[in-house]
């Protein structure tokens, strides 16, 4: 098992910035992949940034702005998001992937949301 606690979130204006975290606890050695999602009100779930080693992955909204981190020693990833648009407002989930069990771990989520 794998347990993931997102933070960070809030109310923050158009062209601000933001740092969400997910500390992560449990069986990380299995985890290969990390990640962050995103659902807005009445929309699907989206991939907003991955990582996994050393390679870090964008969607086409994120790319340039937002910048996908891990530190080991704290067990917490992150998510630095800048230049933020209404559009980012939703809520953040913390992912994590178990690629030999193919198992799917999140975290509860962490809510943002960007005013005009």
């Amino acid at each position: 098992q794998v347990q993931l606690v997102e933070s960070g979130g809030g109310l923050v204006q158009a062209g601000g910035s933001l740092r969400l975290s997910c500390a992560f606890a449990g069986n990380i050695a299995r985890i290969t992949t990390m990640g962050w999602y995103r659902q807005a009100s009445g929309k699907q779930r989206e991939e907003v940034a991955s990582i996994s080693g050393d390679t870090t992955e964008y969607s086409g909204s994120a790319k340039g702005r937002f910048t996908i981190s891990r530190d080991n020693a704290k067990n917490t990833l992150y998510l630095q998001m800048t230049s933020l648009k209404p559009e980012d407002t939703a809520t953040y989930y913390c992912h994590a992937y178990d690629l030999t069990r193919g198992l799917n771990y999140w975290g509860r989520g962490s809510l943002v949301t960007v005013s005009s």
